[in-house]
């Protein structure tokens, strides 16, 4: 795993968020099946029409391991883009985790697998397989551009993407944020006069 993004992992989404004045977030729709999955990683993108999944199938095979698969499915709850034997392969493979716009299938399954997926519920009908969709392209997915090779980071509270042209900049801010958020927790936690000092200062601005 590259550095960087080790180091995006052990941070939450909300300061990477807060890092970008949260112009980079995904549709609060679009959230994990366990509350414990956490991603991060390069994103390898996939374009696919509504009700259609064999382009999943090929950014499956393509992908470098430790990738997130990030699938503009056009916010689709109908058809599935994949079920558990699909996400299972991507498992098997790999990859990081999937996050779609749109919908999975066979959710006891893919709970099982405890591979993590994030998107924005599931169904029962499954895609076909036309054949006219694309991978490794720029897309947009939970209303954010998201190109091949940006950073994925997804945990309880959503997805975030950070623009390969900004990333060490967001690193060092979403750091700081965070730091900020740590001795400001510290600073008042169980201490009633501290946090009414807080909201006083919070409340005169």
């Amino acid at each position: 795993m590259e550095k960087i993004i080790n180091d995006f992992l052990g941070i939450p989404t909300t300061c990477i968020s807060d890092a970008m004045d949260g112009l980079n977030t995904l549709h609060p729709a679009i959230q994990p099946l366990k509350e414990n999955y956490k991603i991060a990683g390069r994103a390898y993108t996939v374009k696919v029409p509504i009700g259609e999944n064999l382009s999943v199938l090929k950014a499956i095979r393509e992908a470098n391991p430790g990738d997130i698969l990030v699938v503009d499915a056009k916010g689709d709850q109908y058809r599935a883009i994949a079920g558990d034997f699909v996400i299972g392969m991507a498992q098997s493979l790999g990859i990081g985790g999937l996050v779609v716009d749109g919908v999975i299938r066979d959710i006891v399954g893919v709970k099982a697998l405890n591979f993590p997926v994030f998107s924005r519920g599931t169904t029962v009908a499954a895609s076909g397989k036309a054949g006219v969709g694309q991978v490794n392209v720029p897309i947009s997915c939970g209303g954010v551009p998201v190109n091949p090779g940006d950073i994925i980071v997804g945990d309880a509270d959503g997805v975030v993407v950070i623009p390969r042209a900004m990333e060490q900049r967001i690193l060092a801010s979403s750091i700081e944020k965070m730091k900020k958020d740590e001795l400001r927790e510290a600073s008042i936690s169980g201490k009633p006069d501290a946090v009414r000092k807080h909201l006083d200062q919070l409340l005169s601005k």
